[in-house]
């Protein structure tokens, strides 16, 4: 059998004819036409704004996983799959929805049996006091098991000092990597420079998370790409001098503002937007489907306010 990559968007696998029985009677989703585990999340990630390198990055991990089967399927030697992962990136730039898309991918792939996605913070593994940390931790580990555990905000585990309960926390992590790594796959998520601190927090940190996927800040004009595909898709319209005003208003906001938003800053700027178009249809009485369906100047200079 022969794996090839013939462009960048195809993936090639040749079986010689002696090779072809074995591994259609094995009855693998490696013998499914199409690669459908990859083009299901890439239908998802094209959803996605931006993220070019997400989403090569995704094919990549494909690509191995799907690699390392074939050559399971054909009794030849396999690497060791570690799929524990790094997310690093400023908020709202679409962490927890790309791990999602790979939860389902990894299930429908056979690496992961339930696929599905267990989010958590430090409250969710920290104590209160000796023990019931390792225990928390131990418990969230055991909830994951068969899916992926996306602990958001990760670095804040390491922020209380060497007394604090949240190096347990972390320590309690590294042994399950060891101990369960084929049962479940850990993606630590947070800010670039945070994250940096927080992988010196424990020696074997590093070693254990071998893909690191860096999101990057949205441009002024993705964020507005991202504001006008969810007015499209909740049935709304921006007039031609609303969205450039719109535009204007994203280019003028700040790095930091930009930074410590993202999307975010433009799902909330929809959610006001959405209220006070309401508020003033009411007052309006005015309930046509145009009406219904028009964003105005108005309900912008109103949700910037608000």
């Amino acid at each position: 059998m022969k794996v090839q990559t013939k462009r960048p968007e195809q993936i090639q696998v040749t079986i010689h004819p002696q090779q072809e029985k074995r591994s259609k009677e094995a009855g693998s989703w490696v013998m499914q036409p199409e690669h459908y585990p990859l083009r299901k999340a890439e239908k998802s990630l094209d959803k996605l704004i931006g993220m070019k390198k997400i989403k090569s990055f995704v094919r990549q991990i494909y690509a191995f996983v799907y690699v390392n089967q074939c050559r399971k399927e054909l009794s030849l030697p396999v690497s060791e799959q570690n799929l524990h992962m790094l997310f690093i990136g400023n908020p709202g730039t679409g962490k927890t929805t790309v791990a999602r898309i790979l939860a389902q991918m990894f299930q429908e792939m056979n690496v992961l049996p339930k696929g599905h996605l267990i989010e958590a913070e430090r409250a969710d593994l920290v104590g209160e006091y000796i023990g019931q940390t390792a225990q928390k931790t131990r418990d969230l580990i055991k909830k994951a098991a068969g899916g992926i555990l996306f602990i958001d905000e990760a670095y804040s585990l390491s922020r209380g000092g060497e007394k604090d309960f949240g190096r347990e926390a972390v320590d309690t992590l590294v042994k399950a990597m060891e101990d369960h790594k084929h049962q479940f796959i850990l993606i630590l998520a947070g800010y670039p420079e945070e994250m940096q601190r927080f992988l010196r927090l424990n020696p074997g940190l590093p070693s254990r998370f071998p893909h690191r996927f860096h999101f990057d800040d949205f441009s002024p004009a993705e964020l507005l790409e991202i504001f006008l595909r969810q007015a499209d898709e909740l049935g709304y319209v921006c007039t031609p001098t609303l969205k450039k005003t719109i535009k204007e208003h994203l280019e003028e906001l700040n790095e930091q503002e930009r930074r410590s938003h993202n999307g975010r800053y433009v799902r909330n700027l929809m959610e006001r937007m959405l209220r006070m178009q309401a508020l003033r249809l009411l007052e309006e009485n005015t309930l046509d489907d145009e009406s219904l369906m028009t964003f105005t100047h108005v309900d912008f200079e109103k949700s910037t306010l608000s």
